[in-house]
């Protein structure tokens, strides 16, 4: 694509992958604008006693700044936390409630970086956005369709992470790490000089910094807390062992902090929210074959998916296997893998590949 006249909205973190991806734009003669989102404080959610040290901080928006500087292009901050509370908090919160576990990161992809943003693109007359995300833009041999692809750096991959990303706002993105690896992102940031160089990699939620959902739920929603009723552990033969504590502090797959004496290692396999009951057992009673995945968002069209070759992939940093899709209605489809696979879990994301391209995705419904 001829980059001459071509305006660019990079969406900066602070960190050193979207400023190299900025400095990798200008290079390539688009014209480039950086924009940081403030989503989020420290000082509303709590989980670190410092509350400018990490994502949405002004140590990163000043980062963005500074770097900005240095290529002689525009920064602006945008604050888009009302969003980010309305759209991402409350859907990890309700999400919880529900006896399922959210992963914030895809709906913040979907909804804010990309939904909301390019919204606001268009009042600025900027074509396109780009992002610091380890992925490809790849057409699809057969549909002819862009799709999000796996970048070169099989390790730092995001694809997984994409899957919402609609058509139209693909036609929009660019990715210029994705032929990139990270060592090669941070040898290049160096020789340039960059302030972002050696910034530490964030791998919490931003917004609970400590990694204890718990504790956040607790502080900020306690209603969650004080509303969530009590209820029975119960065992593959249908015994009840104990008693737990509220669907909230539970996930599938779950090993630790059960508060069960059984002599055995014991794991959540499954959450019944209707009758208030947390399933556990053996790690292989968790195993499952069959699932439904709903909120499905399709890259290419649906005539190029169902019936192909496809893999699944249903956790980040795992590996997409053999499986079979049943389309049960436009946005909801049924999953069979070829082999059983451990602790499928309601609320976290259902990929959908064909090689190393990204065809569609949903939110797994229930096993």
């Amino acid at each position: 694509m001829d980059s001459k006249d071509k305006k660019v909205v990079i969406a900066m973190s602070g960190g050193v992958d979207s400023s190299l991806a900025a400095r990798l734009l200008v290079d390539q003669g688009y014209d480039v604008m950086g924009v940081t989102m403030k989503l989020w404080g420290y000082i509303d959610t709590g989980g670190r006693p410092t509350h400018d040290s990490n994502c949405c901080s002004l140590d990163d928006i000043n980062n963005a700044k500074a770097e900005c500087a240095s290529l002689g292009i525009p920064h602006y901050t945008l604050d888009m936390s009302a969003e980010f509370k309305e759209i991402v908090i409350q859907n990890f919160v309700s999400e919880y409630k529900a006896g399922r576990t959210p992963n914030p990161c895809i709906i913040c992809n979907t909804e804010i970086k990309w939904h909301a943003l390019l919204n606001k693109l268009d009042d600025l007359g900027v074509q396109y956005l780009a992002t610091g995300h380890y992925a490809r833009k790849v057409k699809h041999e057969a549909s002819g369709k862009w799709v999000v692809g796996r970048a070169k750096d099989q390790v730092k991959d995001q694809s997984y992470v994409l899957w919402g990303i609609r058509p139209e706002e693909l036609d929009r993105t660019l990715f210029p790490l994705g032929d990139l690896s990270k060592q090669e992102v941070r040898e290049q940031a160096a020789k340039a000089g960059m302030r972002t160089a050696e910034t530490p990699e964030s791998m919490e939620i931003c917004f609970v910094p400590d990694n204890d959902y718990r504790r956040f739920l607790s502080e900020q929603y306690p209603e969650v807390i004080e509303t969530a009723p009590k209820g029975n552990f119960v065992n593959s033969r249908g015994e009840v062992i104990g008693e737990h504590q509220g669907i909230h502090n539970y996930t599938v797959g779950q090993r630790k902090g059960l508060g069960l004496a059984t002599g055995e290692r014991i794991f959540v396999n499954k959450i019944d929210v209707e009758s208030n009951t947390v399933h556990v057992g053996s790690k292989e009673d968790a195993a499952a074959t069959t699932f439904t995945v709903n909120s499905c968002n399709w890259l290419i069209p649906e005539d190029f998916i169902f019936d192909q070759k496809l893999a699944v992939q249903i956790r980040y940093n795992h590996e997409a296997k053999p499986a079979k899709l049943i389309r049960l209605s436009d946005e909801e489809v049924k999953v069979v893998f070829k082999i059983p696979e451990n602790a499928i879990t309601p609320g976290q994301s259902a990929v959908f590949f064909q090689g190393d391209a990204v065809v569609g995705g949903g939110i797994i419904k229930s096993v």
